[in-house]
């Protein structure tokens, strides 16, 4: 088999996280015993860019038992679990590219591995796989359709199409309300905070927790935050998110003001170069920094290292930038996704609904192949409300059913009082 991994010899704790997490995804798992019964995506070839996690290592148990050949690789270099890697190989006979802390050409190479079977389904998070197919022609044959796992790629993709450039259909599984409405607020809300206090242990209560960005990921750092007892200060340029986080309780300040008085500030908004060369300067001494964005981007470390007069670790994944002014400003993760570099990325239970929306929109796609316009597509109503009811099932709620008499009120317009 023709993977890249860390060491082989890691699978035995790699196995015992991903069984640890399928237990936390009852969902995952009622639809892998579906799909194996009927293998609807037999000799479906599938190329996976997503982070190499014990969640992700159930999604991909679950296309293979569905009858998938699958080729796994990582959506970002250090959110890899070479334990987690080395089980898929060993134990469930997975093609896996993947190794924490890889170089950037090491990254792609990987990539492009993942391409080697000219896929029919692609499943990418950050849109990198994606990206690649279409900058070099990747693969020999055009893929059926894809899918897109977070907030980034979907912006990056709907930009291709928007360009008529996007040669094949993707499911944004990002804007599935079982996934953002879930997996963004509680999922990045608590790992991002778990990420920051294994890095740094700092105490969050009384702390001024600048919030860039105020989207669903946004809204969850900042809940979270408040209830460790922290400050919460957001900083937005979209008038009406700002408005909501002044009605939601958090104060709302321009960055540049915000960074004279913060303690601890997560850049959480797909976008690049958000905290930057105007604001480090004023930022305090002991400043925390980290990224909870798909992409390294969004801390300017570039700048930041050119104010900088000496760089050094200080505990695994924070640095330490000593700048001119003699004020220190610690960066976690090399400035990557904070959850995912210093910690162990979203829980179970969240990544059940997301992933369950995965793997159905993957037996979907290829059910519709041929049939489906070249643009991104939202997961279909049907497949988010299968997950939510699936997801109620397990967790032992029943909910009511309109009447007959009240989807007829609900659908006609001459009925009132």
């Amino acid at each position: 088999m023709n993977s890249e991994i860390k060491d082989l010899k890691l699978s035995k704790a790699g196995l015992e996280k991903i069984e640890w997490a399928d237990r936390g995804m009852p969902v995952v798992a009622m639809i892998r015993e579906e799909l194996k019964k009927t293998k609807p995506l037999k000799k479906v070839k599938v190329a996976a860019c997503l982070h190499v996690t014990s969640e992700t290592a159930n999604l991909m148990r679950t296309l293979k038992d569905a009858g998938a050949d699958v080729k796994l690789c990582a959506s970002n270099p250090l959110s890899t679990q070479d334990d987690v890697a080395a089980s898929l190989v060993k134990d469930f006979g997975l093609e896996v590219f993947a190794v924490r802390g890889i170089n950037r050409d090491g990254y792609y190479r990987h990539i492009r591995k993942s391409l080697f079977h000219s896929p029919h389904i692609t499943m990418d998070d950050g849109a990198d796989l994606v990206s690649l197919i279409h900058q070099n022609g990747s693969v020999s044959e055009q893929p059926r359709g894809g899918t897109e796992e977070t907030t980034t790629g979907v912006i990056r993709l709907r930009s291709l199409a928007a360009c008529g450039r996007l040669k094949y259909p993707i499911i944004a599984i990002n804007d599935a309300d079982t996934k953002h409405l879930f997996d963004n607020r509680y999922g990045t809300g608590q790992s991002t905070i778990d990420g920051i206090l294994r890095a740094t242990n700092v105490l969050l209560a009384g702390k001024n927790f600048v919030v860039c960005g105020y989207g669903w990921c946004g809204r969850g750092v900042a809940s979270r935050a408040r209830g460790m007892g922290a400050q919460v200060i957001v900083a937005e340029v979209d008038a009406v998110r700002a408005l909501e986080a002044v009605m939601d309780g958090f104060r709302v300040m321009a960055l540049k003001d915000a960074a004279k008085i913060g303690d601890i500030f997560v850049t959480v908004t797909g976008d690049t170069t958000v905290l930057g060369q105007s604001h480090f300067p004023l930022m305090k001494d002991g400043a925390i920094l980290a990224n909870s964005g798909h992409f390294d981007v969004e801390i300017d470390l570039k700048a930041l290292r050119r104010l900088a007069k000496s760089v050094r670790p200080t505990r695994p994944m924070v640095e330490e930038y000593s700048l001119r002014n003699n004020r220190r400003l610690y960066v976690l993760g090399q400035g990557r996704l904070v959850n995912l570099a210093c910690a162990e990325g979203h829980p179970p239970t969240v990544m059940d609904m997301s992933f369950a929306n995965q793997a159905l929109s993957v037996v979907y796609l290829t059910r519709q192949a041929g049939k489906l316009p070249k643009d991104v597509a939202p997961v279909p109503r049907e497949i988010d409300q299968r997950v939510a009811r699936l997801k109620l099932k397990t967790l032992g709620i029943s909910i009511d059913q309109l009447s007959a008499e009240q989807k007829k009120y609900l659908a006609s317009w001459e009925l009132g009082t």
